[in-house]
């Protein structure tokens, strides 16, 4: 039996379907009363996950305060920390308690870092250099998660996605697929950088492997397609996908860098203009495993979903 912790999310919901389709029983928990999920309420370091534990020998955690762009919180790290670091480690310690044998944490890639204009391609076992609350708040929790396992032998597995995109995306992926269709001139044409992204699927079936292969037990794993592209490639797939021209002008990137410092996007300029790569090459040789889906694929899926739901 596996819980699934944040089973209504956008990786929940697919990987709780995963599960249905190849017969593997689950038990779905959820903040707030969901059918046939089992309501936890807040998620912290006093949640009770009892009423979830009853037979189950493999978890998923992927519930977790979110990273947010402009962030309200007075003490946003503390914030971050409640549920991301004492949230995560009150489960995994009931869940050893319990008898269960693998813990899987999806953790982030901002645990690796930002990126940057020339960045490597970040690797499993780089020494973590998070930049923000968020990042530093899941590396907190993995450190606590393995010490954990060390002590009781519950094995626990990480998993740092990049990007998740696919069916249901939202968020800024989904506000350029709009952009893009609906033909809005993106000054993007001169970006030079190289993004590693992760299709849901792809990020699912990681999972699932990890849930069941012995090598994986107390390692950690970065998630993507393996196959990284630029900002104006993206965009020029995503226009291919939809049957629209890509609309890129060649503004020079230290221009839109200028400009985003000018208008408080500094963050937002990162992520567009800046690279973050992450190298999978341990998934294969640990795991023998290898992303399913191509990106044009991915962005295939992405795309069909996102113009059907906009009809």
């Amino acid at each position: 039996m596996i819980l699934l912790t944040g089973a209504d999310g956008f990786v929940g919901s697919a990987l709780h379907h995963a599960l249905q389709a190849q017969g593997m029983a689950s038990v779905c928990a959820t903040r707030q009363p969901r059918q046939a999920c089992v309501a936890v309420g807040a998620i912290d370091g006093a949640t009770d996950w009892a009423p979830c534990m009853n037979g189950v020998d493999r978890v998923v955690h992927l519930a977790a305060r979110v990273h947010v762009m402009r962030d309200t919180e007075p003490d946003v790290l503390a914030a971050y920390r409640k549920v991301n670091v004492a949230g995560s480690v009150n489960l995994a310690r009931q869940a050893a308690a319990a008898g269960v044998r693998r813990f899987v944490f999806i953790s982030s890639i901002k645990v690796n870092g930002e990126g940057g204009v020339q960045a490597a391609p970040y690797r499993a076992d780089d020494r973590p250099a998070p930049e923000d609350p968020y990042g530093v708040s899941k590396l907190e929790a993995e450190n606590a998660l393995l010490d954990l396992a060390r002590q009781t032998g519950m094995e626990v597995v990480i998993i740092r996605p990049v990007l998740v995109y696919g069916p249901g995306v939202k968020a800024n992926f989904r506000k350029l697929m709009q952009l893009v269709r609906a033909g809005f001139p993106l000054p993007l044409g001169a970006v030079h950088n190289r993004r590693s992204l992760v299709a849901l699927d792809n990020l699912v079936d990681l999972i699932l492997v990890c849930l069941r292969h012995p090598a994986a037990a107390n390692r950690v794993f970065l998630a993507a397609d393996g196959e990284d592209v630029s900002t104006p490639e993206l965009i020029r797939r995503l226009a291919a996908a939809m049957g629209r021209p890509a609309r890129l002008l060649p503004v020079p990137a230290l221009l839109l860098r200028i400009g985003a410092v000018l208008l408080g996007r500094r963050n937002a300029a990162n992520r567009m203009l800046g690279s973050l790569q992450a190298d999978i090459s341990l998934n294969r040789d640990i795991l023998g495993w290898c992303p399913p889906l191509s990106l044009s694929q991915g962005l295939m899926e992405a795309v069909k979903d996102f113009q059907e739901s906009s009809q």
